[in-house]
Protein backbone atom coordinates (compact mmCIF):
# COMPACT_ATOMS: atom_id res chain seq x y z
CA UNK A 1 0.00 0.00 0.00
CA UNK A 2 2.78 2.03 0.88
CA UNK A 3 4.44 1.72 -2.23
CA UNK A 4 1.23 2.60 -4.11
CA UNK A 5 0.91 5.65 -2.40
CA UNK A 6 4.32 6.89 -2.67
CA UNK A 7 4.06 5.83 -6.76
CA UNK A 8 0.63 8.02 -7.07
CA UNK A 9 2.84 10.68 -4.97
CA UNK A 10 5.57 10.79 -7.72
CA UNK A 11 3.34 10.70 -10.70
CA UNK A 12 1.15 13.94 -9.20
CA UNK A 13 4.50 15.56 -8.57
CA UNK A 14 5.90 14.98 -12.63
CA UNK A 15 2.51 16.04 -13.69
CA UNK A 16 2.87 19.34 -11.75
CA UNK A 17 6.57 20.00 -12.85
CA UNK A 18 5.42 19.27 -16.39
CA UNK A 19 3.05 21.88 -15.93
CA UNK A 20 4.66 24.26 -14.81
CA UNK A 21 7.07 23.74 -17.31
CA UNK A 22 4.72 24.01 -20.53
CA UNK A 23 3.05 27.12 -18.84
CA UNK A 24 6.69 28.86 -18.74
CA UNK A 25 7.31 28.11 -22.37
CA UNK A 26 3.91 29.27 -23.62
CA UNK A 27 4.40 32.47 -22.08
CA UNK A 28 8.02 32.67 -23.03
CA UNK A 29 7.67 35.76 -26.31
CA UNK A 30 9.68 34.11 -29.19
CA UNK A 31 12.37 37.12 -29.72
CA UNK A 32 12.48 38.55 -33.52
CA UNK A 33 14.36 41.03 -34.19
CA UNK A 34 12.45 44.19 -35.75
CA UNK A 35 14.85 46.49 -38.11
CA UNK A 36 12.76 49.71 -37.31
CA UNK A 37 14.10 49.45 -33.67
CA UNK A 38 17.54 50.37 -34.40
CA UNK A 39 19.10 53.08 -35.80
CA UNK A 40 22.65 52.11 -35.76
CA UNK A 41 22.77 49.54 -38.99
CA UNK A 42 26.31 48.95 -37.96
CA UNK A 43 24.82 47.68 -34.88
CA UNK A 44 23.29 45.06 -37.34
CA UNK A 45 25.01 41.35 -38.25
CA UNK A 46 23.88 38.12 -39.30
CA UNK A 47 22.70 36.88 -35.92
CA UNK A 48 20.39 39.94 -36.05
CA UNK A 49 19.25 38.95 -39.84
CA UNK A 50 18.74 35.56 -38.49
CA UNK A 51 16.10 36.50 -36.36
CA UNK A 52 14.17 38.72 -38.51
CA UNK A 53 10.41 38.08 -38.69
CA UNK A 54 9.68 38.09 -41.79
CA UNK A 55 11.40 39.18 -45.82
CA UNK A 56 10.06 42.54 -45.16
CA UNK A 57 12.46 43.81 -42.39
CA UNK A 58 15.16 41.93 -44.35
CA UNK A 59 14.72 44.21 -47.68
CA UNK A 60 14.27 47.36 -45.86
CA UNK A 61 17.83 46.26 -43.99
CA UNK A 62 19.58 45.72 -47.68
CA UNK A 63 18.36 48.80 -48.59
CA UNK A 64 19.30 51.18 -45.82
CA UNK A 65 22.94 48.93 -46.08
CA UNK A 66 22.91 50.28 -49.85
CA UNK A 67 22.33 54.02 -49.43
CA UNK A 68 24.62 53.79 -46.46
CA UNK A 69 27.31 51.95 -49.09
CA UNK A 70 26.88 55.48 -51.16
CA UNK A 71 24.05 53.64 -53.49
CA UNK A 72 21.71 57.01 -52.51
CA UNK A 73 19.11 56.18 -54.80
CA UNK A 74 18.51 52.84 -53.59
CA UNK A 75 14.45 51.76 -52.76
CA UNK A 76 12.38 49.68 -51.77
CA UNK A 77 9.54 48.32 -53.68
CA UNK A 78 5.94 47.93 -52.61
CA UNK A 79 5.38 45.14 -50.83
CA UNK A 80 2.70 43.66 -53.25
CA UNK A 81 2.85 43.81 -56.76
CA UNK A 82 6.74 44.34 -56.49
CA UNK A 83 7.12 42.37 -60.02
CA UNK A 84 9.85 40.15 -58.90
CA UNK A 85 12.23 43.12 -57.83
CA UNK A 86 12.62 43.77 -53.81
CA UNK A 87 15.40 46.28 -53.97
CA UNK A 88 16.32 48.71 -56.61
CA UNK A 89 19.71 50.58 -57.48
CA UNK A 90 22.28 52.16 -59.61
CA UNK A 91 25.78 50.94 -59.61
CA UNK A 92 28.71 52.54 -59.82
CA UNK A 93 28.83 52.10 -63.65
CA UNK A 94 25.15 54.07 -64.06
CA UNK A 95 23.72 50.57 -64.62
CA UNK A 96 20.27 49.76 -62.86
CA UNK A 97 20.41 46.99 -60.74
CA UNK A 98 17.87 44.48 -59.08
CA UNK A 99 17.41 42.69 -55.92
CA UNK A 100 15.17 39.56 -55.29
CA UNK A 101 15.89 39.41 -51.33
CA UNK A 102 15.42 36.13 -49.58
CA UNK A 103 15.60 36.05 -46.14
CA UNK A 104 15.45 31.60 -44.80
CA UNK A 105 16.55 29.65 -41.91
CA UNK A 106 20.08 28.30 -42.79
CA UNK A 107 18.89 24.54 -43.77
CA UNK A 108 16.01 25.81 -46.96
CA UNK A 109 18.07 26.55 -50.47
CA UNK A 110 16.77 29.06 -52.63
CA UNK A 111 15.32 27.53 -55.72
CA UNK A 112 14.36 28.50 -59.33
CA UNK A 113 11.44 30.76 -58.27
CA UNK A 114 14.06 33.47 -56.93
CA UNK A 115 15.77 33.37 -60.37
CA UNK A 116 12.59 33.73 -62.45
CA UNK A 117 11.19 36.16 -60.68
CA UNK A 118 13.93 38.86 -60.61
CA UNK A 119 14.97 37.79 -64.29
CA UNK A 120 11.58 38.39 -65.67
CA UNK A 121 11.63 41.72 -63.81
CA UNK A 122 14.50 42.90 -65.82
CA UNK A 123 12.39 44.86 -68.09
CA UNK A 124 9.85 45.81 -66.29
CA UNK A 125 12.19 48.00 -63.53
CA UNK A 126 14.98 48.73 -67.19
CA UNK A 127 17.50 47.16 -65.43
CA UNK A 128 20.47 45.90 -66.89
CA UNK A 129 21.60 43.83 -63.73
CA UNK A 130 19.89 41.18 -61.54
CA UNK A 131 20.89 39.92 -58.67
CA UNK A 132 19.38 37.54 -55.54
CA UNK A 133 20.96 38.00 -52.36
CA UNK A 134 20.21 35.53 -49.78
CA UNK A 135 20.69 34.34 -45.79
CA UNK A 136 20.84 30.99 -46.50
CA UNK A 137 22.43 29.22 -49.91
CA UNK A 138 21.21 27.69 -53.35
CA UNK A 139 20.03 24.61 -54.98
CA UNK A 140 22.15 23.37 -58.25
CA UNK A 141 19.38 24.31 -60.33
CA UNK A 142 19.11 27.89 -59.52
CA UNK A 143 22.47 28.25 -59.72
CA UNK A 144 22.19 26.59 -63.00
CA UNK A 145 19.35 29.13 -64.53
CA UNK A 146 21.45 31.81 -63.09
CA UNK A 147 24.63 31.10 -64.91
CA UNK A 148 22.68 30.43 -68.16
CA UNK A 149 20.22 34.12 -67.79
CA UNK A 150 23.10 36.03 -66.13
CA UNK A 151 21.73 36.63 -62.67
CA UNK A 152 24.27 37.32 -59.96
CA UNK A 153 23.70 34.75 -56.59
CA UNK A 154 24.98 36.06 -53.51
CA UNK A 155 24.87 33.79 -50.74
CA UNK A 156 24.88 33.87 -46.88
CA UNK A 157 28.76 33.40 -46.99
CA UNK A 158 29.12 37.00 -49.49
CA UNK A 159 26.75 38.56 -47.15
CA UNK A 160 28.57 38.03 -44.37
CA UNK A 161 31.59 39.70 -46.25
CA UNK A 162 29.41 42.84 -47.07
CA UNK A 163 28.70 43.38 -43.54
CA UNK A 164 31.91 42.90 -42.66
CA UNK A 165 33.93 45.04 -44.68
CA UNK A 166 31.29 47.76 -44.43
CA UNK A 167 31.44 47.73 -40.82
CA UNK A 168 35.24 48.19 -41.09
CA UNK A 169 34.88 50.97 -43.83
CA UNK A 170 36.00 49.24 -46.37
CA UNK A 171 33.21 50.38 -48.61
CA UNK A 172 34.72 49.62 -51.94
CA UNK A 173 35.57 46.01 -50.78
CA UNK A 174 31.53 45.88 -49.80
CA UNK A 175 30.66 47.31 -53.53
CA UNK A 176 32.74 45.18 -55.32
CA UNK A 177 31.10 42.42 -54.25
CA UNK A 178 27.47 43.17 -54.80
CA UNK A 179 28.77 44.78 -58.57
CA UNK A 180 30.90 41.78 -59.35
CA UNK A 181 29.92 39.77 -62.82
CA UNK A 182 28.02 36.68 -62.68
CA UNK A 183 28.70 33.26 -63.08
CA UNK A 184 27.91 32.47 -66.65
CA UNK A 185 27.37 29.32 -68.38
CA UNK A 186 27.23 28.83 -71.86
CA UNK A 187 26.88 24.98 -72.49
CA UNK A 188 24.22 23.90 -70.72
CA UNK A 189 22.85 21.51 -73.27
CA UNK A 190 24.65 18.09 -74.67
CA UNK A 191 25.75 18.60 -78.08
CA UNK A 192 24.02 15.16 -79.09
CA UNK A 193 22.73 14.76 -82.77
CA UNK A 194 20.22 12.41 -81.32
CA UNK A 195 18.52 13.96 -78.49
CA UNK A 196 15.28 15.56 -80.65
CA UNK A 197 13.83 18.54 -78.71
CA UNK A 198 9.54 18.62 -79.33
CA UNK A 199 8.69 22.46 -80.15
CA UNK A 200 4.98 23.43 -80.03
CA UNK A 201 2.61 22.74 -83.26
CA UNK A 202 -0.30 24.37 -84.23
CA UNK A 203 -3.20 22.52 -84.12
Amino acid sequence: MDNYLIGISVLVIIFVVIGILLRKKRSSPVTHFQFSDFDDIKKIGIEEIDKMQDGIDFERYLKRLLVELGYHDAYKTVNSRDFGADVVFTDSRGDRAIIQAKRYDTEYQIGLDAVQQVYTAKNYYRAKKTLVLTSTTYTDSSETLAGVNGVLLLDRSDLIEIIANFKEGRVERAKSIIEREPRLIYAHFEDDASTQIKKDKER
